[in-house]
């Protein structure tokens, strides 16, 4: 059950002005909300905890920055989008150091479930936009996120936000449309 919003928002006010204890149960609060915010992203759940784990310590390194402009849940699945997708990163990298052969261009139907092939393909062209257009268009297609918190989130005015989103999603369905002929 997700904690009370005004608890977590509490919680992450205590813990930006160095209340340690505070940290310690906000991180615990959020732990299931970050692993499934990851989990939308990468398709094994090694991966996501992986992923989740890098968001935890993100957040408690960072928390003293957290400035109150977007609710902390908004800046903390910010963080979980952004490791998420470093995480594939990271994996894809070491993956392609370890492996004898060239890398799959695409994932094995045999093998790979039609939701984690799907979303190897949307992380690999996330990778390929480049942060101006994959962050808004993961908060806005991954996390569902409204486009005004997003736009509060990444400083930006909402109609750049939509422009941004809406460049993002014609790219990346041209590079998904040339990759699957």
């Amino acid at each position: 059950m997700l904690a009370d919003v005004a608890d977590v928002e509490g919680l992450a006010r205590a813990a930006s002005g160095g209340d340690a204890a505070a940290l310690d149960t906000l991180l615990a609060t959020i732990r299931p909300e970050m692993l499934r915010a990851c989990a939308r992203f990468l398709p094994h759940r090694e991966d996501a905890e992986e992923a989740c784990q890098d968001t935890l310590f993100a957040v408690a390194r960072g928390i003293s920055r957290f400035d109150g402009r977007s609710t902390f849940r908004t800046w903390a699945h910010r963080i979980a989008a952004n490791r998420a997708r470093s995480t594939y990163g990271v994996l894809r990298r070491r993956f392609a150091e370890s492996a004898t052969g060239p890398l799959p261009e695409r994932p094995d139907p045999r093998r790979t479930s039609v939701v984690a092939g799907t979303r190897v393909d949307l992380l690999d062209g996330l990778e390929l936009l480049g942060p101006d257009l994959a962050e808004p268009l993961a908060l806005r297609d991954v996390l569902d996120m409204p486009y005004r918190q997003i736009a509060t989130l990444l400083d930006l005015p909402e109609g750049t936000v939509k422009s941004r989103i809406h460049e993002g999603r014609r790219r990346l369905r041209g590079w998904l449309i040339d990759d699957a002929t």
